[in-house]
């Protein structure tokens, strides 16, 4: 192993990169950064509820009783009142699914109706809060059904966020997605630790690498270009600027969305 092959993993995974996670917290869904700092600091609790997705008037709030039965009847129809998020353009989608420097990873069928492209961070909170708490839903609902096609594409934020992008990639055939549900489920635990190359050499053990594997996967500078081209691309041509970012049939999308809210974008789409 060269000299120039041992430093790389301390330059993706060193103390430096935890300064870059302050970065891309910054970064990562520009968009509800910006309407969360225009709030008044006395509604700033309201604000960091709307980030999440969970703001609801109550019936005490507003001093009116709720008839009974009303719960159950705004919960069937939650999706169908989601209001559909802002385009921000569209772009050529025979130019968007073209090859890339590396495979698209996809799940779903290849002639669905709907395909969507995600470009994300492993270190963006929003993304994680989508795998989290979205995904699993519009997969089971869209992409198990055949009506969806769900394409993932790396746009790391930060030198750790590409050494995951690297090791899902170098996981075993048919892991890609389940190493990135991990490390999303784990990311408080590694992406901000002190010692970030320990902390995502342990998540990688539970994924089956040995000591050498994780080495080798990190110390491979083609993939880490790629990764990066990857990146460049997406910013370049189809001008991402944030994660997540969302392609659905060409139209551009920002921000992290709730199950009602994507469900509800498909839909519109079929």
């Amino acid at each position: 192993m060269s000299a120039s092959e041992t430093s790389l993993p301390k330059r993706l995974l060193g103390g430096a990169a935890v300064a870059a996670i302050a970065l891309v917290l910054a970064a990562c869904s520009e968009e509800k950064k910006e309407a969360a700092s225009k709030a008044p600091a006395e509604t700033s609790a309201r604000a960091d509820a709307t980030i999440t997705g969970s703001t609801a008037a109550t019936p005490a709030a507003s001093g009116q009783a709720k008839p009974a039965g009303t719960e159950v009847a705004q919960a069937s129809t939650s999706a169908a009142k989601a209001e559909l998020p802002q385009s921000e353009g569209s772009v050529d989608v025979q130019k968007l699914m073209e090859p890339g420097a590396l495979p698209d990873m996809a799940l779903g069928e290849a002639n669905a109706p709907v395909t969507i492209v995600e470009y994300m961070s492993m270190t963006c909170p929003h993304c994680a809060n989508f795998h989290n708490k979205t995904f699993d839903a519009i997969k089971a609902k869209y992409v198990d059904s055949g009506k969806v096609r769900f394409v993932i594409r790396e746009f790391p934020f930060d030198p750790r966020a590409a050494a995951a992008f690297m090791l899902a990639r170098c996981a075993p055939e048919g892991q890609y997605f389940p190493m990135i549900s991990m490390l999303f489920k784990q990311q408080e635990q590694w992406a901000a630790a002190e010692n970030g190359r320990d902390a995502l050499l342990q998540m990688s053990k539970l994924a089956g690498f040995t000591q050498e594997s994780f080495e080798a996967c990190l110390t491979n500078q083609k993939l880490l270009d790629d990764v990066n081209a990857v990146m460049q691309r997406g910013a370049k041509e189809f001008g991402v600027k944030s994660t997540p970012t969302f392609f659905v049939n060409g139209e551009h999308y920002s921000g992290d969305m709730s199950v009602d809210v994507m469900s509800a974008l498909i839909d519109s789409k079929l």
